[in-house]
């Protein structure tokens, strides 16, 4: 069997079989981005649109220090995008009939190395800052102790809860040992007789130093003072301070960043990533971030079963943490299944100046590539594609390529979307797509018999030849019922008209009838011999005009005058003799003649009157 992708994205293949369509058991759709069909996640796609384009207002020549809080508060926004989705699908899990417990463990993860990134690469936080923001990442995505806490702390007895300790050594894994301190307070107050440990051990916790960036005390000071406290608790293992409580115990080693306690803690730490940010936070808090990747690498060896292969998002994480951008971008490409994510974070890292130094070989740069393939994805959809063509737009490359090709993809179902698709391409003064919509819709009008419509496509698309066409159908309508439709058109026509001659007799031959409505006789007949003089009118019409003229040439005051009466009968006489004998309708040129000939007997004497 061979495969293709298909309009729409949608993989076809051949088959002997016979079948009407995709309906058919015979038939499997697999469609290439199933997220954009996903009403959850297109809310997703419609609030990060709009941070993309104010991220694209962000001016070039700015410095960077100024630059650098918006593009954090940027990223923080989309995070906040992600979070909101993600729990708006958890609720959906229940009820959906979408695949929504996958799109929440993608979502998860994609909030997960965004996150990372914003640490590692957007806010490049300096040693001992670095660890803070590490430690707010994992309690971010490590937030099922806090349910945990929840329930020990809901039960009539919490210190005799049998999950009470896992929820005191994973506080202390976060290094959140506030509230470690407030749950070991529960436990001692059961055992007076081991109170002075409780208090030993809350001392040790209450005194281990934390960095703070805003502060006067330097790196180095912070340092010292770490090291102090270190062997503070150091002293109270090798004492044996806590060598009859097998917990606080554990919970001294942790403090000391004993890797063989911390890997006791398997269960509780779940990821190599966790068992990386506590082990630096108990023994190496000044890590600079060009040390990550040694400690990153050797936590993950420790951490995985040698023989198990790492998942695709242990190496998108070891990427990060080794600062190999483009790795963590491509890594991203392959095991996500959509390009939202590489794409805006591609987007947000290119305004950092992050990835400079990185053009594809067909001449696009990293940034324009997945943002053009991000678009195209979102031009499948029937009311999505509206936001495809923002990011076109920003693509100075190839954008304005992808958008002519993917334009004329656009079913236009309405004249409303059609519209929409017009004016899209008029603002860009894409003249070749804006003529091809309004035939398309031209065409379509004409065949649904709307003449008004068809005619203002042709005179939108500036078709000459489609213009004249359809002038002659609103002609043939007129001739036949003996009156024009669409009338507001034909009235405001204005300078359109001169787009074809026919559709300037069509507007002139209008007007006439409106100024013979209104009594202005002496205009209408100049105007109406015109027509005729400047064979702006079909030879076709003439007897039509000709028959228009006889109303004017028995009124009992002179309309035409000698002159004009002269050219009416040359006009007559040039169409008779152009006629065969049996298209000729004699009783009308009769009648024609007679009223000519006693309108120019009454010309001649009311312009003799007048001389004399």
């Amino acid at each position: 069997m061979g495969f293709a992708w298909g309009p729409g994205d949608i993989l076809v293949y051949e088959t002997l079989y016979k079948a009407s369509g995709s309906g058919s058991s015979l038939i499997h759709e697999v469609r290439k981005d199933e997220d954009i069909y996903s009403p959850i996640l297109r809310k997703l796609f419609n609030e990060s649109h709009h941070i993309f384009v104010g991220l694209q207002t962000i001016r070039e020549d700015l410095p960077s220090k100024s630059k650098k809080p918006q593009f954090v508060s940027i990223s923080k926004n989309y995070r906040s995008v992600i979070r909101a989705c993600m729990e708006e699908l958890q609720q959906a899990a229940g009820t959906s009939i979408f695949p929504v417990l996958s799109q929440v463990s993608i979502l998860l993860a994609i909030e997960l190395i965004w996150n990372l990134c914003e640490v590692l690469f957007i806010d490049a936080a300096p040693a001992g800052s670095l660890l803070l923001h590490l430690l707010d990442w994992v309690r971010l995505h490590k937030a099922e102790v806090d349910e945990k806490a929840r329930e020990v702390l809901q039960s009539e007895s919490p210190a005799e809860h049998r999950g009470y300790w896992d929820v005191v050594v994973s506080y202390v894994l976060q290094g959140r040992l506030e509230e470690a301190r407030q749950m070991l307070v529960k436990q001692a107050t059961l055992q007076p007789a081991l109170r002075s440990m409780y208090k030993l051990m809350d001392t040790l916790l209450a005194k281990m130093p934390f960095y703070n960036p805003g502060g006067t005390q330097t790196l180095t000071e912070f340092d010292v003072k770490w090291r102090h406290w270190h062997e503070e608790v150091d002293r109270c293992l090798q004492d044996n301070s806590f060598a009859s409580n097998q917990h606080l115990e554990l919970i001294c080693k942790i403090l000391l960043g004993d890797e063989d306690s911390l890997l006791e803690c398997k269960n509780l730490l779940s990821t190599w990533y966790h068992f990386l940010v506590t082990r630096l936070l108990f023994s190496h808090p000044t890590v600079k971030p060009t040390e990550l990747h040694y400690y990153a690498q050797s936590c993950m060896t420790m951490f995985l079963d040698s023989r198990s292969v790492p998942e695709p998002l242990d190496s998108i994480l070891l990427a990060a943490f080794e600062f190999d951008i483009h790795q963590v971008i491509k890594d991203c490409s392959i095991a996500l299944n959509n390009w939202w994510f590489v794409a805006h974070l591609t987007d947000l890292l290119d305004h950092c100046k992050l990835l400079q130094s990185h053009n594809l070989h067909f001449g696009s740069n990293l940034r324009e590539f997945l943002l053009l393939e991000y678009a195209s994805g979102l031009f499948t959809h029937h009311s999505l594609w509206q936001l495809a063509v923002d990011y076109f737009d920003h693509c100075p490359e190839f954008g304005r390529v992808y958008l002519e090709l993917q334009i004329e993809r656009v079913p236009l179902e309405t004249e409303r979307k059609a519209l929409k698709v017009l004016r899209i391409c008029e603002q860009r003064q894409m003249s070749e797509q804006v003529r091809s919509i309004c035939k398309i819709m031209a065409m379509r009008a004409l065949r649904n018999n709307r003449l008004g419509s068809a005619l203002s496509w042709s005179i939108r698309a500036k078709d000459a030849a489609f213009a004249t066409l359809i002038s002659e159908k609103f002609l043939e309508d007129y001739s036949a019922r003996g009156a024009f439709s669409d009338l507001d058109l034909i009235d405001n026509l204005g300078p359109s008209m001169l787009l074809s001659d026919r559709l300037t007799f069509l507007g002139k031959y209008r007007e006439f009838h409106k100024l013979y409505g209104e009594k202005h006789f002496t205009e209408a007949a100049r105007l109406l011999l015109s027509l005729m003089t400047a064979k702006i009118a079909p030879r076709s019409f003439w007897m039509t005009l000709l028959t228009d003229a006889l109303p004017l040439l028995e009124q009992k005051e002179v309309i035409f005058s000698v002159g004009q009466t002269y050219e009416l009968m040359f006009c007559l006489e040039e169409l008779t003799s152009s006629l065969n004998e049996e298209d000729i309708e004699v009783t009308k040129v009769e009648l024609l003649r007679l009223a000519l000939a006693r309108n120019l007997a009454m010309a001649i004497v009311k312009e003799g009157t007048v001389n004399t």
